[in-house]
């Protein structure tokens, strides 16, 4: 256990059972000391998680717990899992059995957070059609933990991060042809300040300094290939740095993520989906983690999906699922820290 410890267990919703999600956090368990990981305990799925580890030729005890509390006296012999929610164990074949389990562990789960009964949440990926055929009506998990946390969706803002690069999109699940139209300049203030703000208190970057990317091929290029970085990037730019955030830009986004580049900033702020996720990617695959800004909580989840495809055969790596409860152990000892020095 990383010395000293948090206040709270981490809490981990199990994700789709059908997915790589139960195997990962077995795994993860079993690598809790080796990666430094505080102390978590599973929002139900004992069956499940019992046939993933046997599936993966893993041993791995587990803990069933009344008591979210009581796994940190459970967590150094067994995986702490709180009984009450489970499912079969079918890899790579959901159902809806499946779905009630992932929404009644991401539910939990988000309560504990938000009550101040888990320090940080962790959540395992989910399969966003199989829950909305049992009514979830919310594009993705970071939707639903806005909702909960009673902030609107902008509010809970994306950041990929890994180990040499962080990035920000400021639209995210839409049409590439309806970006110009949604970015504003308050919209990218908006999502700056909020990255701004949780980088000095979650990761410790008193002062960050942020780049953002420009929307059309070098930038615009004066006007020849768009307008959207004169009429709405820079003058955002220039509102920022009114209010004394340290930002540059807009930079071409085929410049932005060079080694000597990345060098240059802690956040990239970029103008749509594909423009944060694929460099990341690219460069990070293997410990991504996806992290959402702008919560009361601190909720972390890996970089990637449910890979139904390879659920139960021991291929899916641990890394990613890994790097999001060290990250969020990391961010929560550092809100913890925080509140204890006023």
């Amino acid at each position: 256990m990383p010395n000293p410890p948090l206040d709270a267990p981490i809490a981990i919703s199990i994700g789709d059972p059908a997915g790589i999600g139960p195997e990962l956090i077995a795994e993860a368990w079993l690598q809790r000391s080796r990666a430094s990981l505080f102390p978590f305990a599973v929002i139900g799925g004992h069956e499940v998680l019992a046939a993933a580890a046997r599936e993966r030729g893993i041993d791995v005890p587990l803990a069933p717990i009344s008591d979210f509390s009581q796994a940190f006296d459970t967590f150094d012999e067994a995986l702490p899992v709180l009984a009450g929610l489970d499912a079969r164990y079918h890899p790579g074949h959901p159902d809806e059995a499946g779905a009630a389990l992932a929404l009644g562990s991401l539910q939990h789960a988000t309560k504990l957070a938000i009550s101040g009964a888990a320090s940080a949440l962790v959540t395992a990926p989910i399969a966003k059609a199989e829950l909305a055929k049992i009514g979830f009506g919310y594009p993705g998990q970071t939707e639903f933990l806005a909702a909960a946390c009673d902030l609107p969706a902008r509010d809970a803002v994306m950041m990929l991060a890994g180990t040499s690069l962080r990035t920000v999109p400021v639209t995210i699940h839409c049409a590439l042809a309806e970006v110009p139209g949604l970015l504003s300049i308050d919209l990218i203030r908006h999502k700056v300040a909020i990255t701004a703000r949780a980088l000095a208190r979650d990761f410790g970057i008193e002062h960050p300094h942020l780049a953002i990317a420009g929307l059309n091929p070098h930038a615009g290029e004066g006007g020849r290939f768009g307008n959207e970085e004169s009429t709405i990037i820079e003058p955002a730019i220039a509102a920022l740095r009114e209010e004394g955030l340290d930002v540059s830009g807009p930079y071409p986004g085929d410049a932005l993520f060079t080694p000597r580049a990345r060098s240059q900033f802690h956040a990239a702020i970029c103008m749509y989906h594909d423009q944060a996720l694929i460099p990341l990617k690219a460069l990070e695959f293997d410990e991504g983690v996806n992290v959402t800004l702008g919560l009361p909580i601190v909720r972390t989840s890996p970089d990637h999906g449910t890979a139904f495809d390879i659920a139960g055969k021991g291929l899916a790596s641990p890394d990613a699922f890994i790097a999001a409860v060290r990250m969020a152990g990391e961010c929560a000892y550092r809100r913890e820290a925080r509140h204890r020095h006023g």
